[in-house]
């Protein structure tokens, strides 16, 4: 009997170290770099595609949250939550290519300086709830935190033609410190202008 006890034991406290790592939240380096855009999420890029967004060209950058990487996920640049739209939907296997479109999501509008980007948290298999902790018209600071998705699922990034992709499918990145993407060139001169113009008409 007390041999029982001390599996059940066991198991509880395997259970609660599962749990303490799985809703860790470790601080990261964010970039200073106003041209760098920084991955939303911890975990591995399994897609990266051209794809139209609200009549844009651009390409989506697919990131899939293993069981054992960090679950927050983080803004991937500073600006205004301009559109949270959530949206019901599938429970398809996060690798899924599908589970872009069909499962469970929030799908975040962030305008910039640069210009707008969206990104998506996306339930998997096993986690069914995306958690948002931002809401319309929140301003964000890139890398800030921004929800979870629970246990394994996907996060997407969508950046706008012209973008630099610097990396590739297969690579690990971490939420807030890694950089996907660079701000197309002519994007970043423009805010660099309307940055300037603000700061002539201070007083």
């Amino acid at each position: 009997m007390v041999f029982h006890w001390w599996i059940l034991a066991g198991v509880l406290v395997a259970f609660a170290l599962f749990c303490f790592s799985f809703f860790r939240d470790p601080e990261r380096a964010i970039p200073s770099d106003p041209g760098v855009i920084v991955s939303p999420a911890d975990g591995r890029v399994v897609v990266i595609a051209e794809e139209e967004n609200a009549g844009r060209l651009g390409s989506r950058i697919s990131i899939f949250l293993a069981i054992w990487n960090v679950h927050v996920n983080r803004s991937p640049a500073a600006g205004v939550i301009t559109k949270l739209d959530y949206r019901p939907g599938k429970f398809l296997a996060a690798w899924d290519r599908n589970a872009s479109t069909q499962n469970e999501q929030n799908i975040f509008t962030l305008a910039t300086p640069q210009g707008n980007i969206e990104f998506k948290q996306i339930a998997g298999l096993i986690a069914r709830r995306v958690v948002s902790w931002k809401k319309p018209q929140d301003t964000v600071a890139k890398g800030e935190r921004i929800g979870l998705v629970r246990f394994g699922s996907r996060v997407d990034l969508w950046v706008p033609q012209g973008s630099e992709l610097l990396v590739k499918v297969g690579d690990n990145v971490q939420g807030g410190s890694s950089i996907l993407a660079r701000w197309p060139l002519n994007a970043v001169k423009s805010s660099e202008q309307v940055t300037f113009a603000a700061a002539e008409r201070q007083p």
